[in-house]
């Protein structure tokens, strides 16, 4: 399996002794060896996945990677998170996922007015199977557990991802803004309970809510 590191906090590194690596189109920044790049249609999915990320709206764009040495990866000098999935789901926005074990299922899962408060239609991208994905977070990522005695409320332009055992609930009307007397207009909180982690980054996309 390809061995993923980071070169300081802005740049992914995959150490590749044959393996295959699904990453973001054009994030490649550099290589050392003999690698190979194709293109994947429907994130990888093939002609289904292409299908069906055109009617949800979720748009993921993917190469495949294969070769010896190493290779490095970079997005818009965006930060890296490395996050170890042993068999469970990961959820996480298509635009955030720079690179995935080939070994990794990608697909898409509906998530409710969470996508229509970002702009991205009413599905998100999950990442599932054993191995390593990397994604990327304008600033460093913070990851937030969440459990049964302490759920968690999160501005929709700051969500990045999540896993583990959770719920969603997604609420209108009401933002971080507007608790302090600031908001105005339509706006959006996403609310998880259960037990798993959700990784938040410091800074807000825009959502059609405004400005959260």
């Amino acid at each position: 399996m390809a061995r993923f590191r980071l070169q300081g906090s802005k740049v992914l590194a995959v150490d590749l002794a044959g393996d295959t690596v699904r990453a973001k189109n054009g994030s490649m920044v550099a290589y050392e060896g003999r690698m190979d790049f194709k293109k994947l249609t429907g994130g990888g999915e093939g002609l289904r996945g292409m299908v069906t990320r055109r009617l949800t709206g979720e748009q993921m764009e993917l190469m495949a990677v294969t070769g010896q040495g190493t290779c490095y990866f970079a997005d818009r000098a965006s930060d890296i998170a490395l996050v170890t999935l042993g068999g469970e789901k990961l959820h996480v926005e298509s635009e955030s996922l720079l690179c995935a074990d080939d070994s990794l299922r990608t697909g898409t899962t509906f998530t409710g007015l969470r996508g229509a408060a970002q702009g991205n239609g009413l599905f998100t991208t999950t990442v599932e199977g054993t191995g390593t994905a990397a994604l990327t977070s304008d600033g460093p990522a913070v990851v937030l557990r969440v459990t049964p005695r302490y759920p968690l409320r999160v501005d929709p332009g700051a969500y990045v991802a999540h896993t583990g055992n959770l719920r969603q609930e997604f609420q209108t009307g009401v933002n971080f803004r507007t608790v302090m007397g600031e908001g105005s207009g339509e706006a959006f909180q996403i609310h998880f309970e259960g037990d798993g982690l959700v990784y938040v980054q410091p800074s807000e996309r825009n959502t059609i809510g405004g400005d959260l």
